[in-house]
C-alpha cells in the first residue's frame, strides 16, 4: 500500500474523490465533531519548578455546516503537530484559529486533560511524596470571543458530622473528590485551586504518611468534620472572595464508607 501511494503523482492525489466535501441533503448541522483520546505531550506552568512536563489527553471539535457531508479528521492532528512535539497552553488559542480557517467553521473547541504533580510534605516527619490530580483546560474560539476554563480534580478526605456528633466514638469518613472549574480575570495557578479546595475539606490527601504523620492527619480531618454540602459551600464562599474568579462550578462526590451509594452535591455561579 505505502509503495502504491508513494508512487502517485501530485495530480491525481489532487484528483482523488473528496467525499467530507460532497453536500449533505438532510440539513442538520452537527455541534461537534472532530478527534478524541488522542495523547500529546505538553508542558504546563508549574510554581515550583516553572515548567511540567506531562501528557494530555485531548480532544478537537469544530461545528459541521448542514450542507457538509463530514470534517475533515487529519486537519486536526495536523494543526496539533504544527505546534511541535510539545504543546504549551499559550498555543491553544492558535489551535483553534488555525482549525476554524481550515475546517471553514465558526466554533473551534478544545479539551487538554492531563495528570499534574504536586511534591508535598507529610505534616509532621515531612516525608516528601508526589500528589497526582488531574488537570483540564477547556477552550472555545468563535469569530467573536474566546472563551477558556479551568478544571481541577481533587482528591480529599471528608468526616461525617453526623456520624460524629452521635456516635459514643469514632465517626465515619471517606475519600472524596472535588471537581471545581473556574473562569478568572488573570491566569490563575493550578496548584492555588487544588490548595483552596483542599483547605475546605476535613483533610487534604498525601502519597506518603509514617505512623506520626497518620495521627495527624486522623486527628485532624476528626476534628473537622464535614457534610459534601458543607464541601461545596466552603469552596464557593472561597471563590465568592475572590475577584479575580468570575464564574465557578464545583462538584463533590463522597465515595461513603458505610453507604451503598455515594453524597453528591453541585453549586455553579457567575
Amino acid at each position: 500500500m505505502l509503495s502504491i501511494l508513494s508512487d502517485m503523482t501530485p495530480e491525481a492525489i489532487h484528483l482523488m474523490k473528496d467525499t467530507q466535501s460532497e453536500r449533505d441533503h438532510r440539513r442538520i448541522a452537527i455541534d461537534r465533531v472532530g478527534v478524541k483520546n488522542l495523547r500529546y505531550p505538553m508542558q504546563i506552568r508549574d510554581k515550583a519548578r516553572e515548567v511540567q512536563s506531562t501528557i494530555a489527553n485531548v480532544m478537537l471539535t469544530v461545528d459541521l455546516p448542514h450542507h457538509y457531508k463530514g470534517t475533515h479528521m487529519s486537519r486536526f492532528i495536523e494543526v496539533l503537530n504544527e505546534e511541535g512535539p510539545v504543546l504549551h497552553v499559550d498555543n491553544i488559542k492558535a489551535i483553534l484559529a488555525k482549525l476554524l480557517k481550515k475546517l471553514d467553521s465558526q466554533q473551534a473547541h478544545a479539551d487538554f486533560e492531563f495528570p499534574f504533580f504536586l511534591e508535598k510534605k507529610a505534616p509532621v516527619t515531612g516525608a516528601v511524596g508526589l500528589m497526582d490530580y488531574t488537570a483540564r483546560f477547556s477552550a472555545t474560539l468563535s469569530k467573536r470571543e474566546f472563551d477558556f476554563v479551568l478544571t481541577v480534580i481533587v482528591p480529599v478526605a471528608t468526616v461525617c458530622p453526623c456520624s460524629k456528633a452521635i456516635s459514643n466514638y469514632g465517626a465515619h469518613n471517606q475519600r472524596g473528590q472535588v471537581t471545581f472549574s473556574v473562569r478568572f480575570r488573570k491566569p490563575i495557578w493550578i496548584e492555588d485551586l487544588i490548595l483552596l479546595v483542599e483547605s475546605c475539606a476535613s483533610s487534604e490527601l498525601f502519597s506518603l504518611l509514617k505512623r506520626p504523620d497518620e495521627k495527624a492527619v486522623t486527628e485532624r480531618a476528626y476534628e473537622n468534620p464535614v457534610f459534601v454540602e458543607d464541601l461545596v459551600r466552603n469552596i464557593a464562599l472561597r471563590s465568592n472572595e475572590d475577584p479575580n474568579i468570575t464564574w465557578y462550578r464545583v462538584e463533590a462526590e463522597n465515595f461513603e464508607s458505610i453507604h451503598n451509594h455515594n453524597a453528591y452535591a453541585f453549586i455553579e455561579k457567575g
